[in-house]
């Protein structure tokens, strides 16, 4: 894999602007998201050409066959000493289309990522299955890293990563830090995870619960003593439990619900928002912790219950999103037209910001 000259200046520009993604289109110009706004870099039009060439100058061989033989591509490029991005390279009209999302190489503190102070707490868990979820771009990636890294800053611990790609480079501190990245370092989730558990870690990072395999094994290893970290593509804590119990047979949904009941710490879940104060980003925060109530209702299927519950467990750490949303408006970050927008429960919680 070689730098591509044209592709290197399209992302120093693109840094100008502090964007988050880059998307580069044969036949337009490049275009970029900042702060969640599209907008045209006043670069020249990518040619089908240009595309082809930048492709072939940041993949290797077997990426370019992977790409030819599936018409889509996932890997990271990093411009040594500036950045790194993940990179979708797929097909679109014909032609060669890419979406390049910037990564933070350093990675930030949990104290600057305005998170409630609960999520620090979670870090000092000995075991058990740590969720955080939200939509794509919600920030899930920079939570965990944090988490990761304040655990490698007090523990002397083995921590093990499965990553699609890897995002944050971790140094070892403290403690010992192996990152395995999907395609390059193992074929599947499920099969880095299988075999990371003969590998004795303490704690381990999954990318993403994306299929029934990876699922059952990330609950096995919490069942096993071991802390597991993961994500899924879910907006709040009932819809996260719903979604794994719905991965199962319906033969085997009760004995997965009482499983998740045992296993299960805490939800995790995440919306962003433009701030209105200054640039920049700020999360909005559902946090669920498994309370004994909270692991009856999972295991008696009383999910719909979940949100009365974090609503009334407040004193603990608990918070529902729109109180996270209200939270967020009342100390001027953001706007009333974006937090009404996002909210869980529009219409009440718009009475609640009149008030």
């Amino acid at each position: 894999m070689v730098e591509s000259a044209l592709l290197n200046d399209i992302l120093r520009k693109a840094n100008e602007s502090d964007a988050s993604d880059v998307h580069l289109v044969a036949n337009h110009a490049p275009m970029v998201r900042s702060h969640t706004i599209m907008q045209p870099m006043e670069m020249p039009v990518l040619t089908g050409e240009d595309m082809w060439r930048i492709l072939a100058g940041i993949t290797n061989e077997h990426q370019r066959r992977h790409f030819e033989q599936h018409l889509d591509l996932d890997f990271s490029y990093e411009i040594p000493g500036f950045k790194r991005y993940r990179v979708n390279a797929h097909m679109q009209r014909g032609l060669v289309g890419m979406a390049m999302r910037a990564i933070r190489t350093k990675v930030p503190p949990l104290a600057a990522l305005n998170l409630p102070e609960v999520i620090t707490r979670l870090t000092y868990l000995p075991r058990g299955l740590v969720l955080v979820t939200g939509d794509t771009g919600s920030g899930k990636s920079t939570t965990l890293a944090a988490m990761i890294q304040a655990m490698n800053e007090r523990y002397k611990k083995h921590i093990i990563t499965l990553e699609d790609p890897v995002e944050y480079t971790f140094s070892s501190q403290k403690c010992l830090i192996e990152q395995r990245e999907l395609g390059a370092d193992m074929p599947t989730f499920a099969s880095g995870l299988k075999h990371a558990l003969r590998q004795d870690p303490d704690i381990i990072l999954v990318g993403e619960m994306r299929d029934l395999e990876t699922t059952a094994l990330a609950i096995t290893a919490a069942e096993t003593g071991h802390l597991v970290l993961s994500t899924l593509h879910t907006v709040n804590a009932s819809q996260t439990v719903e979604r794994i119990v719905d991965m199962y047979p319906a033969n085997q949904q009760n004995q997965i619900r009482a499983m998740l009941a045992n296993t299960l710490q805490a939800v995790i879940s995440q919306t962003l928002f433009r701030r209105v104060d200054k640039a920049g980003m700020v999360p909005a925060i559902e946090v669920m912790l498994c309370t004994p109530a909270v692991r009856n209702i999972i295991r008696e299927a009383r999910t719909y219950e979940i949100p009365n519950v974090i609503e009334t467990s407040r004193s603990i750490g608990m918070t529902t999103l729109d109180n996270s949303i209200a939270e967020l408006y009342f100390n001027g970050m953001i706007s009333r037209e974006d937090a009404i927008a996002q909210a869980a429960f529009p219409d009440k919680l718009d009475r609640t910001l009149a008030a």
